[in-house]
């Protein structure tokens, strides 16, 4: 045997894996953003914070019509949230901006008509972040959220079902995200 078949060969060991935990950015849109979109906000905030995971997610709504900016969450969504355990008191109205597209990794709509009116608006090259939130649902199989505002107590109560069923499948591909390895 020759000298260096004996002897042993040490070659640096692979770095090992380690997760590293990927940021995840969600924007939800409705319509004047005092109904859905803060509601599915608080949702899947108190998910975010459930599990551990508020470091890694940060959320934000907001609407495709500016008719209510400024304004508080409609108080019939307040008390149908707050009575699953949400808070929706913080909650300031808003339009969406032209930042939102580049900013957010999912923009998230409650129906087809604010999903069309972002993909009329969303820069090139952005439209793959704009889908339905009932896209990620896995109990009900409704495509969109209605609008509760027109309506009464039980449209809220709707919406909220649809939000926490959707919210719960979006935090599945969250906490993969999260869990993500890349090399050190």
């Amino acid at each position: 045997m020759s000298r260096t078949q004996n002897k042993r060969i040490d070659t640096p060991s692979a770095k090992p894996l380690k997760p590293v935990g990927v940021k995840t950015r969600v924007l939800f849109v409705c319509m004047g953003n005092i109904c859905r979109s803060p509601m599915a906000k608080g949702v899947f905030d108190s998910m975010v914070k459930a599990a551990g995971l508020s470091d890694l997610v940060v959320s934000d709504s907001a609407g495709t019509h500016g008719f209510h900016a400024g304004e508080p969450a409609d108080p019939r969504a307040v008390a149908a949230a707050q009575k699953r355990g949400y808070d929706l008191t913080e909650h300031v109205a808003r339009k969406v901006e032209l930042a939102d597209f580049s900013e957010y990794d999912y923009i998230l709509t409650m129906d087809w008509d604010n999903l069309a009116l972002l993909q009329r608006s969303s820069p090139r090259g952005l439209q793959h972040k704009l889908q339905l939130l009932m896209r990620f649902a896995t109990e009900f199989e409704a495509a969109t959220i209605s609008d509760p505002y027109h309506g009464g107590n039980q449209g809220f109560e709707q919406a909220l079902d649809y939000i926490e069923d959707a919210c719960n499948g979006l935090m599945e591909v969250v906490r993969r995200r999260a869990s993500m390895v890349a090399a050190a």
